[in-house]
């Protein structure tokens, strides 16, 4: 059972449909090709929150949607809890 979301291959996050535990192997479902990935959650992880998918350099923008959602001040490691705390916007 997935427990959370991707929506296209080459996003760097997916979007948890369930809470995910910290240290929980869980699986992921690209939505453009029904695909799947398996990660295991660094830190534990809301409904609604992203988890990495793939590692991102520090400065590096962050992927989902296949557009940048922001970047990643300190670069990511799959399976990070990815919120305000690691991704700042492009905006400001």
């Amino acid at each position: 059972m997935h427990k959370f979301l991707i929506h296209y291959k080459g996003d760097h996050v997916g979007v948890a449909v369930q809470d995910i535990a910290a240290n929980e192997k869980v699986q992921g479902v690209f939505m453009d090709d029904n695909t799947t990935i398996d990660v295991r959650a660094k830190a534990a992880i809301p409904l609604g929150h992203k988890i990495a998918i793939a590692n991102v350099e520090e400065e590096a923008k962050v992927i989902e949607y296949k557009v940048p959602i922001g970047f990643a001040p300190n670069g990511l490691k799959v399976g990070d809890y990815v919120h305000t705390h690691n991704l700042k916007t492009l905006r400001w």
